[in-house]
Formats: structure tokens, sequence, C-alpha cells
């Protein structure tokens, strides 16, 4: 391929990685990963609430992985509440996941703009042929996509099936009782898929910029190595 198409198409990966930075940076700090309903079923039992009634005693709320805030209802009237990860609910939660999925959000921040300068020093520059050149791209690209594809699962298990929104519905609610109805991943969460996405589309435009994938061998190389094997 010829060096100006190979130019274009590292700069083009390396304006992706960098959004896409902006973006998990921009995920990281914002309440915006969850959303959440949740059912006062205490003091719908209480009064033997049925129908339209029920609506009395729903309440929500969105978090991301710092802090968030929501509306509780038993009947009462509404009760706004905020709260934090650190330290209001670092005995209320699995706080060794919840540490992993930051630890991991930052990893994949991080990576991603080595990401991007690797590619504008490809685009740019004169590459050696070790971790700065292909090879490395293809690395940080693979390991950037894995983080963040851990993101999404450590961050679904703490929702799903940690219960997540139903143990920051009860923190400190020692008459009523609340269950969760519903839960929607929201803006941050998708942010950290697109992320995964992009990083994926950069190993196939390193592909297509005309750079064989790591320990796959060319035909070029192989028909050599028959060669030189047969004249022994």
């Amino acid at each position: 391929m010829p060096s100006q198409q190979k130019k274009v198409i590292f700069c083009m990966a390396g304006m992706l990685s960098f959004v896409c930075a902006l973006g998990a940076v921009a995920a990281l700090g914002t309440p915006l990963w969850i959303k959440a309903t949740f059912f006062c079923k205490t003091g719908a039992l209480l009064v033997n609430a049925s129908g339209q009634e029920l609506d009395k005693f729903m309440g929500e709320m969105q978090y991301g992985l710092f802090h968030g805030e929501g509306v509780r209802q038993c009947g009462l009237g509404a009760r706004p509440f905020r709260f934090s990860f650190f330290p209001d609910l670092l005995k209320a939660t699995p706080v060794s996941i919840h540490v992993n999925v930051i630890l991991f959000s930052t990893i994949l921040i991080v990576l991603t703009l080595v990401g991007t300068a690797f590619f504008m020093y490809n685009a740019f520059g004169k590459p050696f042929e070790t971790l700065h050149g292909p090879l490395g791209l293809y690395l940080l690209s693979f390991i950037s996509g894995s983080c963040g594809c851990l993101v999404m699962i450590l961050f679904a298990s703490e929702v799903k099936i940690h219960r997540l929104s139903e143990k920051i519905a009860n923190y400190k609610e020692g008459t009523y009782a609340y269950k969760t109805q519903s839960e929607k991943y929201t803006t941050s969460f998708w942010v950290v898929f697109i992320c995964f996405f992009v990083h994926f589309l950069n190993g196939l435009l390193i592909r297509f910029a005309g750079f064989q994938f790591p320990f796959a061998k060319s035909k070029d190389t192989e028909t050599t190595n028959v060669a030189a094997d047969l004249m022994y």
C-alpha cells in the first residue's frame, strides 16, 4: 500500500483512539452508567396498594462509578437522596469488583492515549519494528479492547449478580425495604462499549494498512522456507 494511504489510515485510527480516550474520561466521572427504578414493598404491603396506587411507591435513581442520586417514594411523598461510593457505600457494595471496574477504566484511558501517540508516530515518524511499530499497535489495541470488555463484564456482574441498585436503595433504610424493578444501562456504559468496538476496528485498520497480524506468517515467507527445506 502506498505510504500516503498508510498515513491516512494511521491518522484515522489515531483520531478514533483520541476521541475514544476523551469519551472514556467523561464516562469515568459522570453518573450516567445505570438508571434504575425500585419499589417500596414494605409500604405497599402496609396499605395493601394496588393499581395506580403503586406509583406512589416507585422510586428511581441514576449513578456512575463514584456518585449518584435518586428519589425514594414509600407513599408519603418523594424523598430525594444523594450518595457516594467512597466512603458512603464501602460496606454495602462489593468493593473489590467496583475498584476493579475503576482500575480497568483507568488502564483503558491510559493505553488508549498511548495508542493515539503510537498511531501518530507510525503515520509521521519512522517507527522501529518493535513495540513502536505495527506489533505495538496490535498489542495496544488488543489490551485496550480487553480492558473495555472487562469493564463492561465486571460492572454488569456488579449490577445484576450482586444487586447493586437494590443495595443502594436500601442503604441506611431501617424501616422500609426496597426491591429493584428495572435497570437500564445509560450513556457512560455505552461509551465504554464504543471504545471496545473502536479498538477492534483499529486492529482491522492496521491490517488494512498492509501489516500482518502478529504471529501470522506471510505466504512468501512460507514459500521461502519450503524451498530452503527442499534444497537440503
